[in-house]
């Protein structure tokens, strides 16, 4: 089940996207399909075809969109949340071998594997929750147990 949680600037993200189709893309899709309709025989027209494929396309995203936004409750920070990790947190993990990561525990809707942004509801994050700098974490993965050690927790990102 999807943790109905974001950032401010997760929210942001998708609500700038939903405008960006609905006040942009979808009328300019519209204006396409428009012309190409007046060209003629609809059955053999590709760019009519396809901006009614692109069409229907927008207007999904547009649903999932709305309907996902209306379901999603912001998480804004606290300063109370200070020395322990909680949703929204930058997290700096190190294991035995001196290996250094770093994680922020976010939403669903904002997973980011290339900068690093793991959901609250992966097996990481619930380690994660609740621990402070210098706690040790044991995490299941596919490959076995792994085991970190907490060196850094803030909640703006690392520089």
């Amino acid at each position: 089940m999807k943790t109905n949680l974001i950032t401010r600037a997760g929210w942001q993200k998708l609500e700038d996207e939903l405008k960006y189709l609905w006040k942009v893309k979808r009328p300019q899709v519209t204006q396409a399909v428009s012309e190409a309709a007046a060209l003629g025989d609809r059955s053999e027209n590709a760019e009519y075809k396809e901006g009614k494929r692109e069409l229907r396309a927008i207007d999904r995203r547009l649903r999932f969109l709305t309907k996902r936004l209306d379901a999603l409750k912001i998480v804004e920070y606290s300063p109370q949340q200070e020395g322990k990790v909680y949703f929204g947190a930058w997290v700096e993990l190190e294991n035995d071998q001196g290996d250094i990561v770093h994680y922020r525990i976010v939403g669903t809707d904002e997973i980011d594997t290339k900068n690093n942004y793991i959901t609250i509801d992966s097996p990481m994050a619930r380690a994660l929750i609740g621990k402070q700098v210098d706690d040790e974490v044991r995490v299941n993965t596919p490959s076995g147990e792994k085991e970190w050690y907490i060196n850094k927790i803030q909640y703006q990102p690392f520089v």
